[in-house]
């Protein structure tokens, strides 16, 4: 599986953003406003929309404050303020970095993105220099299943295209965008749990550096996900468990 995702994964088992989540809420929010917006209000028909409803349903998030979002963006209230931008860079070591925002404001929300990668050794690219290494793919994290192989046999007839079983018991599955929405769906309606579940950007190729230039790469990821602006951060770098067991520390 993808570092990145890896890293993804151990910042939910921690428990990152429930201390954080107020601001957690508001990136779930804007996400449902702008994917109603773009598809339509009806969950049913807009797996984009879906799939964040979703995620705001497995961070707890009250239902009314849900319903409100879509009608927000449905209706073309705040969601019409939104930009969604994607910007391009690279990280220590030369790590390419994909970095997915939503913004009222474009100048404000560069200016945060390039101070955090210069502030971690990292730099601002141009458009197309780092997003062809990645393709779009959907991703789904299990932290607790009883029985591994029957979740692996269920995934694969639900249209899973790579499984994984971590040495923690952690189960990471990978499916095509559109396939993402029926294998969770089969999953949860086998009783199984769901931690995350998303559309992520995997790299095509993963890259191994130095450990400095790893520490310092997670600091940027946290950075990043820190700015109220920025919705996900995808990159190409390979973690090793022994980088990753750092974070436990």
């Amino acid at each position: 599986m993808a570092g990145h995702s890896k890293w993804a994964n151990i910042q939910h088992r921690k428990g990152r953003q429930d201390k954080k989540r107020g601001k957690l809420f508001t990136k779930l929010i804007r996400e449902i406003t702008v994917a109603a917006r773009i598809g339509g209000a009806d969950v049913s028909s807009n797996p984009r929309l879906r799939a964040a409803v979703d995620n705001a349903k497995s961070q707890s998030m009250p239902k009314d404050n849900i319903e409100r979002a879509i009608a927000k963006g449905a209706g073309g209230e705040e969601g019409n303020a939104l930009e969604e931008i994607l910007y391009e860079g690279y990280g220590p070591g030369g790590v390419a970095i994909l970095i997915e925002c939503m913004t009222d404001n474009k100048n404000r929300t560069v200016a945060e993105v390039r101070h955090a990668l210069t502030k971690h050794g990292g730099n601002l690219g141009t458009e197309g220099s780092v997003a062809y290494l990645f393709e779009q793919i959907g991703y789904i994290s299990i932290n607790d299943s009883k029985d591994p192989d029957d979740l692996m046999e269920l995934a694969i007839e639900s249209g899973a295209e790579d499984i994984e079983i971590n040495n923690d018991g952690s189960i990471e599955i990978e499916t095509t965008p559109q396939n993402l929405v029926d294998v969770k769906e089969s999953i949860v309606d086998a009783g199984i749990n769901v931690d995350i579940n998303q559309l992520v950007m995997k790299a095509s190729t993963e890259v191994s550096v130095e450990r400095k230039h790893a520490e310092s790469m997670m600091k940027l990821l946290e950075t990043l996900d820190d700015l109220d602006d920025v919705q996900k951060v995808h990159s190409n770098i390979e973690f090793t468990d022994e980088i990753l067991s750092s974070i436990n520390d």
